[in-house]
């Protein structure tokens, strides 16, 4: 059990900083306009990145889920209802990612600089909410 609550932690927070990063490197590609050349390292990096964050978000989910199979008693608790609830809004968002990615690669953004300055800080929203949720136990 402390396995897996070790493992869904460590790509918890893999995940995580792939969700803070790739949005703060569309600020800097939405930044550099026309400069093909940046914007191609941009795509490059967007895409490995994402691959990576993906890769961190499913071994979290699937750490969760054994965990969850491990004391399924905590289906029981409020807490935890409100946390899978944050957990599917920031796979909402993952996946908004993904489609703001192909955007870029497709030369179709059509978002600011300054948008993507206010996306770059929705998931620390996500993670505030997950840490109290899980931490103080509130309901």
């Amino acid at each position: 059990m402390l396995w897996l609550k070790a493992l869904h932690i460590v790509f918890v927070i893999t995940w995580f900083a792939g969700l803070f990063y790739l949005p703060r490197l569309f600020v800097y590609h939405a930044a550099v306009g026309g400069d093909t050349a940046g914007s191609e390292r941009f795509k490059i990096m967007e895409r490995r990145l994402f691959t990576m964050m993906t890769v961190g978000g499913v071994l979290a989910v699937l750490f969760g889920g054994a965990t969850l199979g491990q004391v399924p008693g905590f289906m029981q608790a409020g807490w935890m209802h409100a946390k899978l609830t944050l957990v599917a809004g920031l796979i909402g968002y993952h996946v908004w990612c993904y489609r703001l990615l192909l955007a870029f690669r497709h030369g179709r953004n059509q978002r600011s600089e300054r948008w993507y300055r206010g996306f770059n800080e929705v998931p620390t929203l996500f993670l505030f909410g997950i840490v109290i949720l899980v931490v103080v136990k509130p309901f």
